[in-house]
């Protein structure tokens, strides 16, 4: 069994490549999520994480990521990607990811639909809202990653 994270940062990025899985590379190096591996979970955070600017993860780690990604190979197509997550006074949070060929705005405003969706499901009262958000206009092939990691 896997321990429940204690703490959490938002992180976004960009880039470029030769390939998707290239340009896809380049966006979670930016996003400063490159040298780990990443384990997709669902979208709730534990009661009582506590938000960091910036976590220090050993390379290779296996790391607990709730995101938002896409890669395009359009030149000149807009994408964007967008992760957010809203804590209630008490208990768990609710974590949503977004991405799409759209602009960021168009990102934080769905993504906080969602947030405040997911809240009035669940009959909780929305106390705090963070998001993190990343546009980019692609040059040959372009990925964008928006997520929140989670750590001990």
């Amino acid at each position: 069994m896997l321990p429940t994270p204690t703490r959490f940062t938002l992180v976004a990025g960009a880039g470029e490549g030769q390939t998707p899985l290239n340009a896809f590379d380049r966006a979670l190096l930016e996003a400063r999520a490159g040298n780990v591996n990443l384990i997709r979970v669902s979208s709730i955070l534990p009661p009582g994480a506590e938000y960091v600017e910036e976590l220090s993860l050993p390379p290779g780690a296996l790391v607990p990521v709730a995101y938002g990604a896409t890669t395009s190979t359009t030149p000149g197509d807009r994408i964007a990607a967008a992760v957010a997550v809203g804590i209630p006074g008490e208990g768990f949070g609710v974590i949503m990811e977004y991405s799409g060929h759209t602009s960021r705005q168009e990102a934080e405003r769905i993504i906080r639909q969602m947030v405040e969706e997911a809240f009035a499901t669940r009959r909780l009262e929305l106390k705090k809202y963070m998001v993190k958000s990343v546009e980019h206009q692609v040059v040959r092939t372009g990925a964008v990653f928006a997520g929140i990691l989670l750590w001990y």
